[in-house]
């Protein structure tokens, strides 16, 4: 028992580390008198392996007492929009489709996910993101798509 006690500041310390969205701004939308408001915020995440697109990303964010401890869960809903935002490089060839960002939404269960998809046929990117509970799926979802010029076609692998 109080090896548990131990770890847990080792635990809740590794969760609040995991790499985040640059937040672009929030909204206070319940306002609760002690701990933080709940809020949408809107994130930006740059895809890692295509130069040139950006996702922004607008989710629930539970406040209170347990968001201020990094206990709540965040609702499931999301939205997403990619846009071009520069000139758009592949640095390698891409999968057929593939994570590119992951983002707890709760202590232990609950995950954002962003998947990124190619369609060749169209020469576009689609982006989607959903939240995955371990126990069980969540049918919340949203897409996004991002054209790529005929001129630049996309590697795949």
């Amino acid at each position: 028992m109080r090896h548990s006690l131990i770890m847990l500041p080792v635990l809740l310390a590794a969760l609040a580390a995991q790499a985040r969205g640059e937040t672009i701004g929030e909204v206070d939308t319940v306002f609760k008198l002690i701990g933080p408001d709940h809020k949408i915020v809107v994130e930006a995440y740059d895809d890692p392996r295509v130069a040139g697109v950006s996702c922004y990303v607008s989710r629930a964010r539970t406040g209170g007492i347990k968001g201020a401890l990094g206990v709540a869960e965040d609702r499931a809903e999301a939205s997403i929009a990619c846009r071009q935002v520069g000139a758009i490089a592949f640095a390698r060839p891409l999968p057929q489709q593939e994570e590119v960002f992951s983002e707890r939404m709760s202590l232990l269960f609950k995950k954002m996910r962003i998947v990124r998809m190619v369609d060749a046929a169209r020469n576009a990117l689609v982006y989607l993101t959903y939240s995955e509970r371990v126990i069980e799926g969540y049918p919340q979802n949203s897409v996004s798509v991002v054209p790529v010029d005929r001129g630049t076609p996309i590697p795949l692998r």
